[in-house]
């Protein structure tokens, strides 16, 4: 991933403060709104819920689409998702969020699912729709 790129899909994330994720269920279009993301070695982060019908959905159907919004510009970044198989990268997470460890715990036993995307583009477009910035990963 290029590091200039990253940096400013998470300097855009950080600016929205929440996004949206958009995976597939069967043949119907799902969206619900996020809050998490890391840049950490070049590579942008985000998690979900292993229990939730998102996982289930990206595992089916690993291509997804992010959308967020600043004032009139707005961000497409989509791909391939692909988990971290070691949850010990979600548990490090979880260990530095209070929130999350209300969700993500031994009660619980529900785990943060980490993914990035491969074979990716980042858009970053005006409201006419026009491409400002663009980015391959």
């Amino acid at each position: 991933m290029a590091l200039e790129g990253a940096e400013r899909i998470d300097e855009f994330l950080n600016e929205a403060k929440v996004f949206f994720l958009a995976t597939v269920d069967g043949d119907k279009p799902k969206n619900r709104p996020l809050g998490f993301h890391l840049l950490k070695d070049g590579k942008l982060y985000f998690g979900v819920g292993d229990f939730k019908d998102v996982y289930k959905q990206m595992v089916e159907n690993p291509y997804v689409e992010i959308v967020a919004l600043v004032e009139t510009d707005f961000l497409r970044y989509y791909g391939k998702a692909v988990f971290e198989e070691d949850y010990a990268f979600g548990e490090s997470i979880v260990a530095g969020n209070e929130f999350l460890q209300g969700i993500y715990n031994d009660e619980t036993g529900y785990k943060l699912a980490i993914f990035h995307l491969e074979e990716a583009t980042a858009e970053i477009r005006d409201i006419t729709g026009k491409i400002n910035e663009s980015y391959e990963f």
